[in-house]
């Protein structure tokens, strides 16, 4: 395996990783047809975890998540702070 395929695969990764967070940003939370449906006394799963993941982004609990991980990817050597790091991006 080529050392590279690891930076190969992260170069991919990350647009695709953002694409996919504004795809969840304005076609899921901020999209009017779900704050409708969400707003209403309709128990709908998807708005629980609308809920669920509107609050971790308020509370900057996804922000400190990514932090923390970042600040543990520096300690930790080698491959597996490389990895650490990849996390802290992600959850960043």
């Amino acid at each position: 395996m080529s050392q590279r395929l690891p930076l190969i695969a992260l170069l991919l990764f990350i647009p695709a990783w953002l694409a996919a967070s504004y795809g969840v940003r304005y076609g899921f939370m901020e999209d009017p047809q779900w704050v409708g449906v969400c707003s209403a006394q309709v128990q709908v799963w998807e708005c629980s975890v609308r809920s669920a993941l509107g609050l971790t982004i308020h509370f900057r609990i996804l922000a400190w998540i990514g932090l923390g991980l970042a600040v543990l990817a520096t300690v930790v050597p080698r491959k597996a702070g490389w990895w650490l790091a990849v996390l802290a991006m992600v959850a960043g």
